[in-house]
């Protein structure tokens, strides 16, 4: 299944942006489901998190910011991002968790000061 990533752009801290994660096959309802996130001159690391029954967990720094969520009939994951810092700048992914396979296209965020 090929995932791609989008919704991302530029915003100014504080504010807030959806992305959204689009299987172009169908995405298995028992794969665990993430976003991760890759800033520049970074590793790629994970940002959250979903479970098959909506379990989810996040990373300290986007804790109480971001909130993940996926709609299985739409084969699609969310990420809602809040109150946006600079340092949340990167190129944000989506793949299963742990990944495998080759990452789709990643949507770029840049948040400005």
């Amino acid at each position: 299944v090929q995932l791609q990533a989008s919704g991302g752009g530029l915003a100014q801290a504080g504010e807030s942006l959806r992305l959204s994660c689009a299987a172009s096959g169908s995405m298995s309802s028992t794969d665990v489901m993430g976003w991760y996130r890759q800033a520049p001159g970074n590793m790629r690391g994970l940002v959250a998190r979903i479970t098959s029954d909506g379990s989810t967990s996040y990373a300290p720094s986007v804790q109480g910011r971001f909130t993940i969520s996926r709609d299985a009939a739409k084969n699609t994951v969310y990420l809602q991002m809040s109150s946006l810092k600079p340092e949340d700048t990167g190129i944000y992914y989506c793949a299963q968790y742990p990944p495998r396979g080759s990452w789709g296209q990643g949507t770029l965020v840049t948040v400005s000061s």
